[in-house]
């Protein structure tokens, strides 16, 4: 192993370790906020509210950080104000005394995480570069998701021990300081000890020179948006499970702990794939496992909504195994597709879109579960099948290149 893939590994471990704790903090929040802010007095719309807005605010803005990251090459400046932003929102949630405070907070975070995220997609693309882009971003996946598992364990622990109460929430919200703390020392070192993480690439950021997407990019995205239309949101996922008597409501979020680690699990297998299948047909080879991903995914619509009992958790492990390919290679393919100095606009349109098309994809599930859970489970298979045509059909394209 050469110096340079060396330390590019080394560098992708440590930002999966800042990942595992930075997901510790926001998912041991977001496990928890709509029981806090229910005791806060707040309404169920006001709850909705607040968590779409924080989406809005953490999948709308990033597309503007992207550029900006692109234009000011100041990477770690972004990754770092965006960790320490979140880093600081959620543990105040423990002292915030009304529903709206707690939306300010959240809107907060979800700001820390637009400013951060194409920043660091475009750091650890270096690294890919040397690596694989798919083992690169299929590794963070895997360490990114272990904090989403431990997260919201840790706050159920806390909240426990001191009860499920306003005090029992704030001493869970506290305890995320711990988390948060050891995530902006980790990013400070990682900081220190890679000052430019563009030399880890064997092509030379500057050489390929910003530009123009390209029509290959453009289809790409809309391929990415057909899957997260048809992933729908947990939420929807949780109340038909709870709601229907498949899972019992107490056990939600073990399912959604488990989920979790299918996910991490997963990243690291799809991760493999993607570099094996780039390595053997060329650039655009990988789309070809996302496609497979996307159809044989289709399947988890019927299965959640509409298998009995606990065979229902098949559909939840199929929905999980997407998820992880979208937050895993989905990214690795913007990586291969676009040239390094565009990378922070590829990266903050590829979030954007994804956001936007996850959002209605979601809302149009939940409207036609309304009425049928047959027609809510044919329009998310539906939309997977369509993201396996569109993202096949792309791969094709970039070979002919």
């Amino acid at each position: 192993m050469t110096d340079r893939r060396r330390r590019a590994m080394q560098f992708v471990v440590l930002m999966g370790v800042v990942s595992l704790f930075a997901d510790m903090v926001y998912e041991g929040m977001r496990s928890s906020v709509g029981q806090f802010l229910g005791m806060l007095g707040a309404s169920g719309a006001v709850v909705g509210f607040i968590g779409g807005l924080g989406e809005a605010i953490g999948y709308g803005l990033r597309y503007v950080s992207g550029r900006v990251a692109d234009r000011t090459h100041a990477y770690w400046g972004l990754t770092i104000a965006g960790y320490a932003l979140t880093g600081l929102a959620v543990p105040l949630i423990a002292l915030a005394p009304s529903a709206w405070t707690v939306a300010l907070l959240v809107a907060c975070e979800r700001l820390g995480k637009a400013v951060r995220n194409p920043a660091r997609s475009t750091l650890l693309s270096f690294a890919g570069d040397e690596i694989g882009a798919g083992w690169t971003f299929g590794l963070h996946q895997a360490l990114d998701q272990t904090g989403a598992v431990l997260g919201p364990l840790a706050v159920t622990a806390v909240v426990w021990w001191q009860g499920e109460s306003l005090h029992g929430f704030r001493w869970a919200f506290a305890a995320l300081a711990i988390p948060a703390v050891i995530t902006i020392g980790l990013v400070l070192l990682s900081r220190a000890r890679y000052p430019d993480p563009r030399s880890l690439s064997r092509v030379p950021p500057d050489a390929a020179g910003a530009g123009s997407l390209g029509a290959s990019y453009t289809r790409y995205l809309i391929g990415a948006a057909l899957l997260a239309a048809g992933l729908a949101d947990w939420a929807l996922i949780a109340f038909h499970l709870g709601g229907s008597g498949a899972v019992p409501i107490g056990w939600l979020a073990v399912v959604y702990a488990g989920a979790m680690g299918v996910d991490a699990i997963a990243a690291l297998v799809i991760g493999r794939a993607f570099d094996r299948a780039e390595k053997a047909r060329g650039t655009g080879g990988g789309l070809y496992v996302l496609a497979g991903v996307a159809l044989i995914a289709a399947a988890y619509g019927p299965i959640v909504f509409l298998a009995p009992g606990w065979a229902a958790l098949v559909g939840v492990a199929l929905w999980a195994f997407a998820a992880s390919a979208t937050d895993s290679i989905g990214k690795a393919v913007v990586s291969q597709l676009t040239p390094a100095a565009s990378r922070g606009r590829a990266f903050g349109g590829y979030y954007a879109v994804y956001g936007v098309a996850w959002w209605a994809g979601s809302f149009v599930t939940g409207e036609l579960y309304d009425h049928s859970r047959v027609a809510a489970s044919a329009f998310a298979s539906a939309c997977l099948i369509a993201s396996a045509i569109v993202l096949a059909s792309t791969a094709r394209g970039v070979a002919r290149r």
